[in-house]
């Protein structure tokens, strides 16, 4: 522990983000970098606590008192060593991860709790700029051929393990350049796409060959993959998104999140769209329906689209803005979240049910009304419409970011008849390992929807469960 009263004297110090009259402009990252210096002081703030319930919060073990230490005394390559021991995209988690373990920081008890996440942030930018990230290729070969289907977070987590294994790893992606939600479904100004490009180089270098292009499943057959490779994962994501089945649906301007963000995306990095699929905020009054982030994407991206006003809805009731009994430390809070994207404009609205889209032959407003949830029976939660709070919000687009239902089944899937479990997810046992043999699965398409740091996660543990079966044990981390 470096300074015992480190978290006495120095306050918590959360990011800074650029002007909102500036980042509204452009695409470019909306927080401000720390210097080392600023990552030193907030570090000092770290307990080192007898018991460190940060790792209980952090889905992939990071060693979080021990590299804050190491920033602390300015030792950045043992930092690095440590943090990249257990982290495959610490410059993405460092940017878009929720930090589950700031909630479970100690300090968070009675204080505010230690910047975890912008002190990993600071560590990995403080390697990259310094050059102490360099592509290291396995020494030696195992002689096995493992094809890694999808090139998200999950996929990659777990084609970095099984190459740093020493097996050979081909990512299959469907999309022309590999990253998958990182690339397509975040926009810019949280995660910059030269970050991705930055990390995709190091691999590309250690050895681990990426083939864009090929959607598994429909133009290219699975059973030649089955032949040619030891092992396949499948790390395909939850992209069946879930839609608002009500009176309206098929009019014009109404489209899936997924839809709209991965456009601007493409568009960002210079694909041109056609004119007839252009999905534009310039100018239109904007309704997000959905309260998660997914939703606030699409928020910003309308207001760097330039849309004349922007409302998102919400469906439950307001979230608090401090624990209560439900919501106990160490657990992850259901708290009350405003983004970057809420601080730049529009209005928020919950305890709003959509009934209705309005229009001829395009979306011209939304039929809602207001909603309250009450106590049932004991343990059950019904909602109830207020009756006489119908009211209706003009519209000419309307975004769909009600989340997801499970893994695409067309195509991949279907072709390789594995099981799935009652909620349309793949189904695996602990091993990773589906119905189909040499077939396994990690990410969003086993465990459905959920967070960037789950899906590293998951790639890590299934990259062991794949080497365990390919060479009867394994060296790799469980985590």
């Amino acid at each position: 522990m470096g300074d015992p009263k480190g978290f006495l004297t120095v306050k918590r110090q959360p990011h800074q983000y650029r002007p909102v009259c500036e980042r509204v402009k452009d695409y470019k990252h909306v927080a401000l970098a720390r210097t080392d210096e600023q990552s030193k002081d907030q570090a000092s703030r770290c307990m080192d606590c007898g018991t460190p319930f940060c790792h209980s919060g952090c889905p992939i073990g990071n060693y979080i008192p021990e590299w804050n230490d190491l920033v602390f005394h300015g030792r950045w390559d043992k930092a690095l060593e440590l943090l990249s021991a257990t982290n495959n995209l610490p410059e993405v988690t460092g940017r878009i991860c929720p930090a589950l373990c700031e909630y479970a920081c100690v300090l968070g008890i009675n204080d505010d709790p230690v910047t975890i996440r912008e002190n990993e942030l600071g560590i990995i930018e403080h390697g990259f700029t310094n050059g102490l990230i360099k592509a290291r290729a396995p020494k030696k070969r195992t002689g096995k051929r493992i094809a890694v289907v999808g090139s998200g977070p999950a996929g990659l987590a777990c084609a970095d393990q099984l190459n740093r294994a020493g097996h050979r790893v081909t990512v299959f992606e469907r999309d022309k350049k590999p990253g998958g939600i990182l690339r397509f479904g975040i926009p810019d100004f949280k995660l910059e796409k030269s970050l991705l490009d930055r990390r995709l180089k190091l691999w590309e270098e250690e050895g681990i060959v990426f083939k864009t292009g090929a959607n598994v499943g429909t133009d290219h057959p699975v059973e030649k993959l089955l032949e040619k490779f030891d092992a396949v994962c499948l790390a395909g994501g939850s992209r069946e998104a879930r839609d608002l089945n009500i009176p309206g649906r098929e009019l014009k301007g109404i489209h899936f999140a997924m839809e709209y963000l991965v456009q601007s995306n493409k568009r960002i990095a210079g694909e041109k769209i056609p004119p007839r699929e252009l999905i534009d905020a310039g100018g239109k009054r904007v309704v997000v329906i959905g309260g998660g982030d997914t939703g606030a994407d699409c928020v910003g991206t309308a207001h760097r689209q330039g849309a004349s006003c922007v409302v998102q809805i919400e469906v439950l009731q307001q979230p608090p803005t401090c624990r209560t009994e439900s919501m106990p430390w160490p657990a992850y809070p259901l708290l009350l979240k405003s983004s970057s994207s809420h601080e730049e404009g529009g209005t928020r609205h919950w305890s709003v049910l959509t009934k209705r889209f309005v229009g001829d032959k395009s979306v011209q407003k939304l039929e809602c009304v207001r909603v309250v949830f009450e106590e049932d029976v004991p343990g059950c939660v019904k909602m109830t419409e207020v009756p006489g709070a119908e009211f209706e919000i003009e519209a000419d687009l309307a975004i769909l970011a009600v989340g997801f239902l499970h893994p695409e089944h067309k195509g991949l899937l279907e072709e390789l008849k594995v099981d799935f479990d009652a909620r349309g997810n793949v189904r695996t046992g602990e091993s990773f390992a589906t119905s189909r043999k040499k077939v396994f699965c990690c990410g969003d398409m086993r465990r459905g929807q959920s967070l960037v740091v789950w899906a590293i996660a998951e790639g890590r543990r299934c990259a062991r469960a794949v080497d365990e079966f390919l060479m009867g044990s394994s060296t790799l981390p469980t985590m």
